[in-house]
């Protein structure tokens, strides 16, 4: 009869287990996906709409499909990062001031998920546009830039820049970094109509 090996087999296979694992083990840290960013070149988006301006050739302008969408309003669609530009356009009619307070209102909505938001103020008097530009930092922060551009007397628009994924702008940093710059850009090209 042979004699019953498992405690001395398992005993064995444990301590070479433990001998085998010399040094620490440190978990990876968690990486995020890499990102290739394409070169800047820019086309004129002008129409018969009542403004203009220069966007990335990257980038496909789309209507805006929510029901309660105005004439004039569209995105500014960032394919191959997931991401929009919304632009809605109104009409001033002695309301400059209520869609300045509706601008601020939905910045100011960000607040909870937001460590800072700065703002700048943008003039360009020889093409007769003003506006303020709107930086939210802040990992949940749903929408990272958003603006306002107005001639002050009958135009105004107002441009919010979303992503279709779960607000990580950690993770999103270079890719909003890069779409800031062609939102800068629209911003200085623009002109009314």
């Amino acid at each position: 009869m042979l004699p019953d090996l498992k405690f001395p087999v398992t005993l064995v296979s444990m301590i070479l287990f433990l001998c085998g694992c010399s040094g620490n083990y440190y978990p990876k840290p968690h990486g995020y996906y890499r990102i290739d960013l394409p070169a800047k070149e820019y086309i004129t988006f002008d129409s018969v709409f009542p403004y203009s301006f220069e966007i990335p050739v990257y980038s496909k302008i789309t209507p805006d499909a929510d029901p309660l969408a105005e004439k004039y309003w569209i995105n500014i669609d960032f394919p191959a990062f997931g991401g929009k530009l919304h632009l809605s356009y109104k009409r001033i009619n002695n309301n400059l001031k209520d869609y300045l307070e509706d601008t601020r209102t939905m910045v100011m909505k960000h607040i909870p998920k937001a460590s800072a938001i700065e703002n700048k103020t943008y003039e360009n008097p020889a093409r007769k546009v003003y506006g303020l530009i709107y930086s939210i930092s802040g990992t949940g922060a749903a929408s990272p830039y958003q603006f306002y551009l107005t001639d002050s007397t009958k135009n105004f628009i107002r441009g919010a820049l979303y992503f279709n994924v779960v607000p990580n702008n950690d993770s999103l940093a270079p890719v909003i970094e890069f779409l800031k710059e062609d939102i800068n850009h629209l911003i200085e090209t623009f002109r009314w109509k």
